[in-house]
């Protein structure tokens, strides 16, 4: 039996998130008022129509990219998949003239050849839709059989959502602007303390914080799959972005967001960003080693840091050294702020010599697990 959703009722909207990491977005999409959401491995997911759609899009920080499940049906062989396949109204979502490619994932099922099954839907669509089908193309498919159940969706982001549009120039090795978002939060981050990245790379923690205090909405200058889905309203998805922009207030943040780097490469990028960006007038960029770092006027905040690590730059001991030489900078300057460490290494989170809190499970970073280690308030240092 063919479910169709997105027309005309709701339907199953899924917000895809590193595994580890579906709290800190089910707290983000609550805040965001998806009342409803609630955890599934790998993700998040709520019911909703296409306004939703689009507005998790233009306003999520954390996920990766928003699917729309547009229907399921059973299927226990291949013969089965091609004709529910060719039922399956494609025309109520899907545009003709816009090209699709066709992921299938295959689990626990009688259909277990992914390519097979992916070739059966391919060309239903071709045949009942007369759609093109391209391995490039922005519009992609998302099919998974499990249980002998056949779930179809659409990728409504097209490009992953961590491509916000803005950092154009990135340093080596960076943390994708989605991971970041979702670290800040984990960190306490709360859109009003100051933030220091003394290893800012090309500045995505300093920028993702300022574009948080000021409200801007990280999806606010690019283009979405979704724009190509039949019945999409651009009059009424331009008011939508129009009034989310309209709502921030960048003019309004005063200079408490600071990276330092010892490259001065990456201070140029991350300058260059942070204009791109809309908030380079409350950010600050300063060329120097993180030894040399220095708390900024003002409260107390987050020092939150990425750190080069062992499985992705240089050599341990060399690392290790690093590692110290942070952490004694931070003990010794840094007294009632928060620390947090970004790193695939317990030992070298050790180095630093900081106390760090249990830092729970990891979550992938590319291809590599790294844990976001935190401390509490640092304690003032001890005479003599």
């Amino acid at each position: 039996m063919t479910n169709i959703g997105p027309a005309p009722g709701p339907f199953e909207i899924f917000l895809v998130v590193a595994p580890g990491l579906e709290p800190a977005l089910l707290t983000e999409t609550h805040a965001a008022g998806f009342q409803e959401a609630e955890i599934v491995p790998g993700g998040v997911r709520f019911q909703g129509g296409w306004p939703d759609v689009w507005r998790a899009n233009l306003m999520l920080r954390g996920t990766g990219r928003v699917l729309a499940r547009i229907g399921s049906f059973r299927a226990m062989h291949l013969a089965q998949l091609d004709k529910r396949a060719r039922k399956f109204p494609w025309a109520d979502v899907l545009r003709p003239d816009v090209p699709v490619k066709v992921d299938v994932t295959c689990k626990q099922s009688r259909i277990y050849h992914a390519g097979a099954a992916t070739q059966r839907i391919e060309t239903a669509l071709r045949e009942t839709l007369g759609a093109q089908i391209s391995a490039e193309a922005e519009l992609s498919l998302k099919v998974r059989i499990e249980d002998d159940l056949c779930t179809i969706s659409v990728d409504t982001s097209g490009e992953p959502l961590h491509r916000r549009g803005h950092k154009l120039a990135v340093g080596k090795a960076p943390i994708r602007e989605t991971l970041a978002a979702l670290f800040l939060q984990q960190a306490g981050y709360n859109g009003v303390e100051p933030v220091v990245d003394p290893m800012c790379g090309s500045g995505t923690f300093v920028i993702e914080a300022a574009e948080i205090a000021a409200g801007l909405p990280p999806g606010r200058s690019r283009s979405f799959a979704f724009e190509h889905l039949v019945g999409f309203d651009a009059a009424a998805w331009q008011a939508m972005r129009e009034e989310a922009v309209a709502k921030a207030t960048p003019d309004a943040l005063t200079t408490r967001f600071y990276g330092s780097d010892r490259d001065a490469g990456a201070i140029r990028m991350s300058r260059d960003n942070a204009i791109r960006a809309g908030v380079g007038a409350a950010v600050s960029f300063l060329e120097q080693p993180a030894g040399r770092l220095v708390p900024p006027p003002g409260p107390p905040g987050l020092v939150i840091v990425n750190p080069p690590y062992g499985a992705r730059i240089g050599d341990r001991k060399k690392l290790r050294t690093l590692y110290a030489s942070l952490g004694r900078t931070l003990a010794a300057r840094f007294a009632g702020w928060r620390v947090a460490v970004v790193t695939s290494e317990p030992v070298l989170a050790q180095a630093t010599g900081l106390p760090f809190c249990d830092p729970g499970a990891p979550v992938p970073n590319g291809s590599i697990r790294v844990h976001l280690y935190q401390t509490g308030q640092l304690p003032a240092p001890k005479a003599g």
